[in-house]
């Protein structure tokens, strides 16, 4: 069995399968979730669903639609809800067919298989190591100049680096089909001020997809959605599948979004928090790459017999996961990525860590 067989982190029947714990027996740093979350008032909605849960969910979403219009300030008709933001991407590729789609590599697998399954290829668009892996004008232009859409995170995943404001200045101003993958986008304080969905709702030729699974901690929910000009989010919801968005996220996406407070908190714990477990990796000797959210890039010191396949093996065995870098096309097998999990959490890991390359093994 195969910690990473299906491509994605947070698969714990996976972790059960190969190391012989019980899901719960697992500290998972594979799985880019709040640690916070998710809010308490999941707990109230979830008793009080048992009484909506025989009827079918609404659609179109319309009250979950109308509660993140008001929260991104954007009209109703300019957002599609999807099933999870994987959805959303597979019903952008869908909608616009690319011919040649440019990706930033490494990045997140389901935009490649996305544009594969809707005929497209793929061009790359390098992300370097001595540029901290941050995405330059000059090749982002050259993918301009070659590709017909281009697809990016903004965060990306795994490197964690935001795309610089000329960069997206350049997006808005070229023309060319732009998908946007703002996931990881609610965990920096300036999100209003690096989001393109303002743009991305009076333009033809870009789709921002947004996640609340990962910032409010309910991968098993499954909320997304996807902003656009209401053209294109008609033409997506033409292809969506019929009540693909369950009645359960409808309930809880409006009562997520009205908890200010959990987002605040959110917020200024990763900032403390990213700053402190940064600094004790770097003390054992890996090096890590800054990122704008809630998980690290890291890789191995130089001379090291070690690969991250070896460590994610010898961690998995004491019920500690992470991510082998080397399934992201553009990273070789000394890189890694870790969640920023909760103290107690993090300082198992780092013993764990220090265990296998410094001491006896793990």
């Amino acid at each position: 069995m195969e910690l990473e067989q299906y491509g994605h982190g947070g698969d714990l029947r996976s972790a059960k399968e190969t190391y012989g714990r019980n899901e719960d027996a697992f500290i998972d740093f594979s799985s880019n979730m709040n640690p916070l979350g998710p809010p308490d008032v999941i707990q109230h909605k979830l008793a009080e669903y048992v009484n909506h849960i025989f009827r079918y969910p609404d659609p179109i979403s319309r009250e979950l639609r109308k509660s993140l219009a008001l929260a991104y300030g954007v009209p109703e008709e300019c957002i599609l809800v999807g099933n999870g933001a994987a959805e959303c991407i597979d019903l952008a590729a869908r909608v616009w067919k690319p011919r040649l789609a440019g990706l930033a590599r490494p990045c997140f697998s389901e935009y490649e298989e996305a544009i594969s399954k809707a005929g497209g290829a793929e061009y790359t668009i390098p992300l370097k190591e001595e540029n901290q892996f941050r995405l330059q004008i000059t090749d982002l232009q050259a993918a301009l100049d070659q590709c017909d859409t281009i697809c990016l995170g903004h965060p990306n995943n795994p490197t964690g680096t935001l795309l610089a404001k000329p960069c997206l200045d350049l997006l808005k101003e070229s023309g060319c089909r732009v998908i946007l993958d703002e996931a990881f986008l609610d965990f920096i304080e300036e999100d209003s001020e690096l989001s393109l969905i303002q743009h991305a709702a009076q333009s033809l030729s870009c789709i921002v997809i947004r996640s609340m699974t990962k910032f409010y901690s309910v991968p098993g929910i499954r909320i997304g959605f996807a902003v656009a000009h209401p053209d294109t989010i008609e033409a997506m919801r033409a292809l969506q599948i019929p009540w693909s968005v369950n009645s359960l996220a409808q309930q809880l996406g409006p009562a997520l979004l009205s908890d200010s407070e959990f987002t605040v908190r959110t917020r200024q714990w990763l900032q403390q928090e990213k700053e402190w477990f940064t600094a004790q990796l770097s003390q054992l000797g890996l090096k890590v790459y800054p990122s704008a959210t809630n998980f690290l890039l890291f890789a191995l010191p130089q001379g090291t017999s070690y690969t991250v396949g070896r460590l994610q093996h010898e961690l998995g065995l004491n019920g500690i996961l992470i991510r082998d870098g080397s399934r992201f096309p553009g990273l070789d097998n000394t890189f890694g990525r870790l969640a920023i999990r909760l103290r107690k959490d993090n300082e198992l890991l780092l013993k764990a860590v220090y265990r296998c390359l410094h001491g006896p093994q793990c």
